[in-house]
């Protein structure tokens, strides 16, 4: 023959299927395949393993790509949620300090003895030589010039201009405002007068051997009709005498916080009742008012 030939297809599918029930008797049969399966095992696992490391590296990649976007959306999440918690922290010390002061103010009013009304403050007017603050309660309210301002500590100042919604309030440290004052300790007589600093007075009139010393408290006199006795003013901080000059350098720190108020306390020493609410004239009163007019 030109060409050799090889067993035919049918030939060799019925040698293997011999061989298939040959195998699955002896299996039957016998152990003697073990060991042969114990072998190929050896030298298959790995070939499992390499074929499916890239299925089993995909699926890892992305559980870690997973899980880094959900920790970096809930790191995120936790970020946005701690500056909410902060901001309202600081909002709600911010109320406390608020409660603080509100509760110190009306503590304070009801052992003045005065009629009190508590005004907010709006601006500061801090230009040199000129500490003017303006508050939220005016004319409509019943407030009036010169009328006596004061905080939880002591005196602020005076009504210096009112308007129908606001007022404006001159501090005691204004270089033009003077307060009739004296020593609570012995009751000396003097006047303390602005700088034009924020956190001190002046007492221009006391000569070397006044009896005044730091430390003193300085307290309304009552003196001027504009200030009730006995509230708070200063503390005497400096005494300097000056043998070649008439009067002594004398200065005090204020103890109203003038840097730090929100709210104040206007003052009435009349006993006529403080409107609370601006209320607007009757049809009567206001066809009378025409009628004068």
């Amino acid at each position: 023959m030109l060409f050799a030939t090889g067993p035919s297809i049918n030939t060799r599918l019925l040698v293997a299927v011999l061989a298939s029930v040959a195998l699955l008797i002896t299996e039957q049969r016998g152990q003697q395949l073990d060991f042969l399966r114990a072998t190929l095992s050896f030298f298959i696992e790995p070939l499992k393993h390499l074929v499916d490391m890239p299925s089993v590296l995909i699926e890892q990649t992305n559980n870690t790509v997973n899980s880094y976007a959900a920790l970096k959306k809930d790191n995120e999440r936790l970020r946005e949620d701690q500056l909410i918690h902060q901001t309202r922290l600081l909002k709600l010390e911010a109320l406390e300090k608020e409660n603080i002061r509100l509760r110190a103010l009306l503590e304070n009013s009801f052992k003045l003895g005065e009629q009190v009304l508590i005004a907010e403050l709006l601006s500061i007017k801090m230009a040199p030589y000129e500490h003017i603050l303006v508050v939220n309660k005016g004319t409509r309210f019943g407030v009036h010039p010169q009328q006596p301002v004061l905080d939880a500590n002591g005196v602020v100042g005076q009504v210096f201009r009112a308007l129908p919604l606001s007022s404006e309030i001159m501090l005691i440290t204004d270089p033009n405002h003077a307060i009739p004052v004296q020593v609570n300790r012995n009751g000396l007589l003097t006047i303390a007068v602005g700088s034009g600093q924020l956190n001190r007075l002046i007492l221009p009139f006391l000569p070397s051997n006044a009896d005044i010393r730091p430390g003193d408290l300085l307290i309304t006199s009552g003196l001027g009709g504009t200030f009730p006795q006995g509230y708070p003013v200063a503390v005497v901080d400096e005494f300097t005498s000056q043998p070649n000059k008439a009067f002594a350098s004398i200065t005090a720190t204020p103890s109203a916080k003038l840097d730090r108020n929100r709210e104040l306390m206007i003052v009435w020493s009349k006993s006529t009742p403080v409107p609370l609410i601006a209320k607007p004239p009757s049809p009567e009163t206001a066809g009378t008012e025409d009628a004068h007019k």
